[in-house]
């Protein structure tokens, strides 16, 4: 049997990482900027993180919902505390889309209604709601093209208002900063906007935080630049530091009742004891704090650089614009230089995502590269 060919893979094997180092089967090591999509949150192979899935491992690996799993009440109060929702409710998954998915329905379910808005250039993952609020035409199949969604753009409360006053949304989805699209964000006016609009037409407000979430924007959560708390938050990428786990935190007044949601692998015991070593090393180390100020650093030097068009994103959630595309300067990267960086829909962007716990020495190594590249 062969594997389905759906990935262009660059010629690099991968098989040992530490921090923020892979290193490859021939024994090559490589600057890891991009976290296999901004998954990897509190660097390769950390060692509380290794311990906490290993002692869970020898214990109990997996049960169902049917029992009582402690370890889910303890990451919903730990991740209600440091993520400032103590008021919210968990449903935990396994990835990004199930927990769109499961927001969309949840939001369906609330109001009765069936319309979705999203956003031009948005991402919100692959799977049947998920990829019909994704703005991406050529992975959105017949089957999923039945669901009513409408594409706006950012930044357009005017548009917005005309669409929710025809009564039948029953969400709008908006990444904190947008990811594949871009780096894209709404304005603070915008997001604010959106809040008071939601509530007016009775409308759930879902922020995907999948990608921007988890500290990576300098704050827990990407929508708390703005000064807005949105009904339904879906997490998933560095909550688990590359263990596949995924959930929505729910505000109070969507109502849970037996079998309106669920899942069977979703919250078992080791995605559970990943996730919760994830949010005690990002307390312990500073972690959140630590990626502002890593990206106030990163963004001074990218500055003196010519040929940087824009620089977008917050935190360690960055986009260095050109006015060529990057295809080929990602690969010199890697292979010339042995550094990993991220692409997007925009192919004159490289995308930085890098572990939160990036040092100066390793953003200089960066850059020391990009230079020499760029004077080629």
């Amino acid at each position: 049997m062969n594997l389905f060919d759906v990935y262009p893979l660059y010629s690099v094997t991968p098989v040992k990482g530490k921090d923020l180092m892979v290193t490859d089967a021939y024994g090559v090591e490589y600057l890891d900027l991009y976290g296999g999509h901004g998954v990897i949150s509190i660097g390769h192979a950390h060692p509380h993180y290794v311990a906490k899935v290993k002692e869970q491992l020898e214990a109990l690996g997996f049960y169902s919902n049917a029992v009582q799993n402690p370890l889910q009440v303890e990451l919903a109060q730990k991740l209600g505390a440091i993520s400032q929702c103590p008021d919210f409710s968990l449903f935990l998954c396994n990835s990004g889309a199930e927990a769109n998915e499961n927001a969309l329905k949840l939001a369906s379910f609330h109001t009765g209604k069936s319309r979705v808005i999203a956003f031009k250039n948005s991402f919100h993952g692959r799977t049947s709601g998920a990829v019909s609020v994704t703005d991406n035409p050529k992975i959105i199949a017949p089957i999923n093209a039945c669901n009513p969604v409408t594409i706006l753009p950012l930044n357009n409360s005017d548009l917005l208002e005309g669409e929710l006053s025809k009564g039948d949304v029953c969400a709008v989805i908006i990444e904190g900063i947008q990811g594949v699209g871009g780096l894209d964000e709404g304005t603070s006016t915008f997001f604010q906007d959106l809040r008071r609009l939601c509530d007016t037409y009775d409308v759930i407000l879902i922020s995907d935080e999948i990608q921007s979430g988890y500290g990576r924007s300098g704050k827990f959560f990407a929508f708390q630049h703005h000064n807005i708390e949105p009904d339904i938050i879906s997490v998933a990428k560095g909550m688990g530091n590359g263990f596949p786990v995924g959930g929505i935190l729910i505000a109070p007044k969507l109502k849970a009742s037996y079998g309106l949601l669920g899942t069977t692998f979703g919250g078992n015991h080791l995605a559970c004891a990943a996730s919760i070593a994830v949010l005690e090393v990002l307390e312990k180390e500073h972690l959140i704090s630590h990626a502002a100020k890593m990206s106030a650093y990163f963004m001074e030097i990218a500055k003196e650089i010519p040929q940087v068009k824009k620089i977008k994103g917050k935190g360690l959630m960055l986009g260095l614009e050109f006015d060529f595309e990057v295809g080929e300067l990602r690969k010199k990267l890697i292979y010339d230089k042995h550094i990993f960086t991220g692409g997007a829909s925009n192919k004159k962007l490289l995308r930085i995502l890098p572990p939160l716990t990036i040092q100066k020495d390793h953003i200089d190594q960066f850059f020391e590269a990009l230079k020499i590249l760029l004077d080629e």
